[in-house]
This record gives C-alpha cells, sequence and structure tokens, in this order.
C-alpha cells in the first residue's frame, strides 16, 4: 500500500497549492540547491504541482520500509531523518527549510530507505508521483530540468555518504 502524505498523520492540514505561498517557498529553497538555476517564472509554476500542508511536531512525514509516492521539501520548521540499525533509531540527518525527502522512493519506486518525523510544526511543499507525471506531460522542460537536480543531488548525497563511511577514500570520479 503506498503511503500519501495527508494519510500519514491524522493532524495534518492540506494548505492548498505552493503558488498560494510562492514567496516563501522561494525563500525557503533560496538557500538549498534544489532549485538552483530555475528562474522565478519557473519556480512559479513548478509550485502549481506542489501540494503545502502545515504537520504538527513530532509527526511522521516518512516511515522506513513504507512504499512512498511523493517527495517533500520543508519550507518551515524542522525535522530529522532516522535509520534503522541494530533495532534502534539514529538520527542521520537534519532538515532544515529547502531540505527535500523521499526523492529516492519518487525516482525509483523502491520502499523508503529512512523515516522522517518533525521536532517542530512544520509545513511542507510536497510532489505526488501522480503531480510529477502530469508536469512531465504538460511541461516536459520543467520537469527534466527538475529531475535532473534530483539526481544531482541523489549523487551528491551518495558521495558524501561514502565518504563519511571510508574516510581517506580518493574520489577518483568512478562514481
Amino acid at each position: 500500500m503506498v503511503s500519501h502524505f495527508a494519510d500519514l498523520q491524522p493532524d495534518v492540514e492540506p494548505l492548498g497549492t505552493v503558488r498560494d505561498f510562492v514567496n516563501e517557498f522561494i525563500e525557503a529553497v533560496a538557500s538549498g540547491t534544489l532549485l538552483q538555476g530555475f528562474s522565478r517564472q519557473e519556480t512559479v509554476l513548478l509550485s502549481e504541482y506542489l501540494q503545502c500542508f502545515g504537520v504538527p511536531r513530532q509527526s511522521t512525514i516518512l516511515r522506513e520500509g513504507d512504499e512512498g509516492d511523493f517527495l517533500a521539501i520543508l519550507i518551515t520548521g524542522q525535522a530529522v531523518v532516522t535509520k534503522q540499525h541494530d533495532g534502534v533509531d539514529k538520527v542521520v540527518y537534519t532538515v532544515k527549510p529547502g531540505d527535500m525527502i523521499g526523492e529516492m522512493s519518487l525516482i525509483d519506486g523502491q520502499k523508503r530507505f529512512a523515516s522522517c518525523i518533525t521536532t517542530e510544526p512544520s509545513d511542507f511543499a510536497v510532489l505526488t508521483a501522480d503531480n510529477f507525471s502530469a508536469m512531465l506531460a504538460d511541461h516536459p522542460r520543467l520537469a527534466n530540468k527538475l529531475l535532473l537536480r534530483l539526481l544531482n543531488m541523489t549523487t551528491a548525497r551518495l558521495r558524501h555518504a561514502t565518504n563519511r563511511m571510508l574516510p581517506g577514500l580518493i574520489d577518483f570520479g568512478f562514481f
């Protein structure tokens, strides 16, 4: 069963499309690299495919092992990404405004790799697989540009994780 964002917690509040909050969205992602190279016009167009949700503190946004059909971008608030290791949840990353979560499952259709829980009340912009498919049909250049950014960010995370696991490893560009 695929978990939809609004189904994860009973007190998730739908706030409408991100276009209704486009200035806050642009401000949130400005410090990150997700929409690097996107014009304001492209960002506004993208915002029409994103839904905004308000989420209370201690809400599970992603659950490790669940199927997933969306990615989420934190607009306000904070969350942590956790990964099970030896039966214990270990915090692996603190999510800040402008950061993205859930992109791996959106791209590869696999189960969630980690969990994400809010540490304070937060607002998220959510892109579902259905809306991404609609964007591909309606605005293929914009969707492909976003997909390239997602792939760039995912490979950067992979390189970072590999370097943390194997300190002193020289990056010869094999990955």
